[in-house]
């Protein structure tokens, strides 16, 4: 199993998960050219790719669906109501109705050598999810736990809902989108700080922290940190912060044991295999 973000902050997000004959995307939020070329880091293009995976229809994560759907015939999933919304997005452009492929959070759906699991999350979007994925290959007489990824951005609170599809992972994108104190005395208008801040906007730092002393495990290969704040955030103080979390955790947890960074923004992170 192979797992990287392609790209990941406000500006644009995409995330790649795959085995040898399963090659999926989730998100495509930034330009189809960038996608391919960040794809070939993994020696994969645009045409290995077997289904497109929406978390919300938001800009920063459904830039290129269109172009990428009609060029290459790639299926499209979503929830039903971000499949509607995504239509009403002009930028998108006509997506062909065979390939929208509707999904249901808490449904699995078996896609390929994979397992997919939509989950709801909270963001201010018609009806968002994250995804828990993991392998779904059998080798007869063995009963090997099977590895697991997610990605889970765009939330603006988690609760123990969320936290049960982020236990046991090998790997894992959670959002660490802005510094409280930096949103704060930023120039962002009083109704974007809120939003933000809100329910249903984006995780903090110190949130994303939080959250992963909840999940961290014997298992965890690696965590990126994603979904950052250009204006709001630094990659150093995010990390500075979560690392600060986990080693104030009452699991006594210590953050060096664990495999932590920074999706980049532009451009692919470390590529993990397992």
């Amino acid at each position: 199993m192979r797992f990287t973000s392609l790209a990941s902050g406000s500006s644009g997000n995409a995330a790649y998960i795959g085995t040898n004959n399963t090659h999926i995307l989730v998100d495509a939020g930034i330009t189809m050219r960038s996608i391919n070329e960040e794809l070939a880091s993994l020696s994969l293009d645009l045409r290995d790719i077997q289904g497109l995976f929406l978390t919300h229809e938001h800009s920063d994560h459904i830039r290129a669906v269109g172009t990428i759907a009609r060029k290459y015939h790639i299926p499209v999933y979503g929830t039903l109501t971000t499949l509607q919304e995504l239509l009403l997005v002009s930028s998108v452009g006509e997506i062909p109705k065979e390939l929208l492929h509707p999904i249901l959070p808490d449904q699995t759906l078996r896609f390929g050598e994979l397992s997919i699991l939509p989950f709801s999350i909270y963001h201010d979007a018609a009806d968002p999810v994250g995804y828990r994925i993991e392998e779904d290959t059998d080798t007869p007489g063995k009963t090997e736990r099977k590895k697991a990824v997610a990605v889970a951005t765009d939330m603006g609170h988690y609760d123990e809902y969320i936290l049960s599809h982020l236990t046991d992972l090998d790997a894992m994108i959670i959002e660490a989108n802005h510094d409280i104190q930096m949103l704060s005395r930023g120039p962002y208008p009083l109704s974007l700080k809120r939003r933000i801040l809100g329910a249903k906007g984006h995780l903090s730092n110190a949130s994303c922290g939080e959250l992963l002393t909840k999940v961290l495990n014997a298992h965890t290969r690696h965590v990126f940190l994603g979904h950052l704040s250009k204006e709001n955030n630094l990659p150093e103080l995010a990390f500075e912060t979560v690392i600060k979390e986990i080693d104030g955790s009452e699991r006594g947890l210590h953050g060096k044991d664990f495999d932590i960074s920074v999706a980049k923004r532009d451009g692919h992170s470390e590529i993990i295999e397992f």
